[in-house]
């Protein structure tokens, strides 16, 4: 998985701005993706993940900058022609079978990839006779994953794709979509699941109300939170926990915090001190998604390994 940076940009944001009614959704934001790479990006909802890919696939237009896909407007027949997309949003139509739906979408191309070879790809052998409406929220994914690479295309949205997917269908699709960056394509990956970003992704792209705040491999990203990450269940709040020694973050999810601490001994004792009722104790090494939280509650740009166009 690595980008060839000889070869010009497939998708470039270039200083874009972009309101989305009263709200300035990009500030300015820069993004360049190259052919092989799997760019990830992450950020807190509203962050302006949705409106970047929106720009790239010329469902919107910037304000303020540049949008370009294989060096021209999103939108020209010939750019579109190279992209395969794969959205929340996207529905598919009831009445048809999974086999038609499939070799219908493949017209729409000029050198599409074979029917049977989409369909296994996607996971859907056995599937083929059955109408998309009968399929489970997973199933309906892989269809949708099938549309997206109908065409072999060298740009590859994967917006949240594995929604809805059991564990199998989630690897079958990474394995997948590793195969399509091998062989040369683009990829860029929204997704709430911060190991299927670190599975897929050699380029970590982190935004914050609409501006770059971290782009870089996934161990340099974590690389600049230099932490250990303490999870546990306590009593204590999150501005007392954010008191204790050494720790420079907390996040909570659910009813289980976590504290980045630079010395985890240093901040267990005073944890252990000043709460005996701890319980579901870990220590580990910060992951990614500890590494992004902080990033963004500290919220200031960090650029290890940043592209330029």
């Amino acid at each position: 998985m690595s980008a060839n940076l000889m070869e010009p940009p497939v998708g470039v944001l270039s200083q874009v701005i972009k309101r989305r009614g009263a709200t300035l959704a990009l500030d300015g934001l820069d993004l360049v993706i190259r052919p092989g790479q799997c760019v990830a990006l992450l950020g807190p909802n509203g962050a302006g993940k949705s409106t970047s890919v929106a720009l790239l696939t010329g469902r919107l237009r910037p304000d303020a900058g540049e949008a370009l896909l294989f060096g021209v407007d999103p939108r020209h027949v010939a750019a579109r022609g190279r992209m395969g997309v794969m959205l929340q949003e996207a529905g598919l139509p009831r009445t048809l079978t999974v086999r038609e739906q499939v070799d219908l979408f493949r017209g729409y191309y000029e050198a599409p990839r074979p029917l049977d070879e989409t369909l296994r790809l996607a996971g859907l052998e056995g599937l083929e006779r059955r109408r998309c409406g009968a399929l489970s929220g997973g199933q309906q994914r892989r269809v949708q994953f099938a549309l997206a690479i109908a065409g072999r295309p060298d740009f590859l949205v994967l917006d949240e794709p594995t929604t809805g997917m059991d564990i199998d269908a989630r690897r079958a699709l990474w394995s997948a979509v590793r195969a399509e960056i091998a062989r040369g394509a683009a990829v860029l990956l929204t997704t709430h699941h911060l190991d299927e970003a670190e599975a897929l992704a050699d380029r970590i792209v982190v935004i914050d109300h609409g501006r770059v705040i971290a782009d870089g491999a996934p161990q340099a990203i974590k690389g600049q939170v230099a932490a250990v990450a303490v999870r546990c269940r306590t009593r204590l709040s999150d501005a007392e926990l954010a008191g204790l020694a050494r720790v420079t973050g907390v996040s909570r999810d659910g009813g289980r915090a976590t504290l980045l601490t630079t010395s985890a001994s240093a901040t267990l004792r005073e944890l252990l001190a000043r709460d005996e009722t701890i319980d579901d104790l870990t220590v580990a090494g910060a992951s990614l998604e500890d590494a992004v939280t902080r990033l963004v509650q500290a919220g200031a740009p960090v650029h290890p390994q940043a592209e330029v166009a």
